[in-house]
């Protein structure tokens, strides 16, 4: 079992990458004043250097009120974050690799202690079920919230990025209209079925799609459990996940990242054993679509546990090896080893594992 799977080229819309790792998204908090700069363009080129097949930006925030839950997270608006969102392109691209924005509302979570001076806003006004904050959005709230998803991903295509990736997922606002815990409404955005929860998204992925045209790739991140509640589920059988995710492909979605918290475990053990497929294959074996798996690769703990301070120690990658082997899926996310290795690709490559770093907490809180 070889690293070769890995850096097999892959090819969408034009877009050709040299292998199939995509680094994640993973939140900073660290642009002063919301404008990404020199100390951005720096962390992504060294990743592209690293031989990164595609970088994917932490999650920046559209023109909405309260669209982020921390000071620190980069908007995706705006003269002067365009500006240096430009830069950060420029950068990865003169390092040879390529690059997609994570766009992003955070809906009514919450980051910290922090408030923003406006109040926040989801479907139904809540953070969880049964849990109250900020307001519920009103259908002027939800139109510009769409057309802002919609500016937000043409900038992206006009800056130079490569692609675009809509945040769907870990309970953030686009998950909450999915979520029945937090989408309680009873009008054309909510409702009891998951294909009714769904139609917010949907709307968005028609809008950006109309914005950046046919040919530029899109992806959409979504995930089962929500930070709100690790265990929650939006499908609990494949007729349920071919239902939610089916539409979401058919509005316009070319590459769906399925976000779980470890990469290895069955989607469907009942089904198809410990060895089943995961998130990411049942995504693509239901609607077709290109795939990305993520999900502690490479660590033996996983981003919660890494939050709360757990240790998180390199594991073999001999398992991500077979499923990529009988293409599982097409592309793997990998987030916290790339955050405290910016060469962790090439050190693969080059069945380095003992020069591989571990993982500390302490990563998170640094730049480099």
């Amino acid at each position: 079992m070889t690293s070769d799977t890995l850096f097999r080229p892959f090819t969408l819309k034009g877009l050709t990458l040299p292998n199939r790792i995509v680094m994640a998204p993973m939140t900073r908090g660290m642009a002063p004043d919301g404008i990404p700069g020199v100390a951005q363009s720096d962390y992504y080129r060294k990743r592209a250097q690293g031989g990164v097949g595609l970088i994917l930006t932490e999650g920046t925030v559209i023109n909405r009120p309260a669209s982020r839950n921390m000071p620190g997270i980069p908007f995706f608006h705006g003269e002067q974050a365009m500006a240096g969102w430009a830069d950060v392109a420029r950068a990865v691209h003169d390092a040879g690799g390529k690059i997609a924005p994570q766009i992003w509302h955070t809906g009514s979570t919450r980051g910290g202690k922090w408030e923003p001076e406006a109040e926040v806003e989801s479907p139904s006004g809540l953070v969880g079920p049964g849990e109250p904050r900020g307001q519920a959005m009103t259908e002027e709230d939800i139109a510009d919230t769409i057309a802002a998803f919609a500016a937000a991903a043409k900038d992206a295509q006009t800056a130079g990025f490569d692609a675009v990736e809509l945040h769907g997922a870990h309970g953030y606002l686009i998950d909450q209209f999915f979520w029945d815990g937090t989408n309680t409404r009873d009008d054309r955005w909510g409702g009891a079925t998951i294909v009714e929860r769904s139609r917010f998204a949907a709307a968005i992925i028609k809008a950006v799609r109309e914005a950046l045209g046919p040919d530029f790739p899109l992806l959409l991140r979504v995930s089962q459990w929500k930070q709100q509640d690790y265990s929650a589920r939006l499908a609990n059988t494949p007729a349920e996940m071919e239902a939610w995710l089916v539409p979401l492909v058919q509005a316009g979605v070319d590459i769906l990242h399925c976000s779980q918290r470890r990469f290895w475990l069955p989607e469907f053990p009942e089904l198809d054993g410990d060895e089943g497929l995961n998130f990411a294959g049942w995504a693509k074996k239901l609607t077709g679509a290109a795939t990305i798996s993520v999900g502690s690769v490479g660590l033996n703990s996983d981003f919660g546990g890494a939050f709360a301070g757990e240790a998180s120690q390199k594991t073999p990658l001999d398992g991500l090896y077979r499923r990529m082997e009988r293409d599982e899926f097409d592309l793997i996310a990998v987030g916290r080893a790339l955050i405290s290795d910016a060469n962790w690709v090439r050190k693969v490559r080059e069945d380095r594992p003992q020069d591989m770093k571990d993982f500390n907490a302490a990563d998170l809180a640094v730049l480099a």
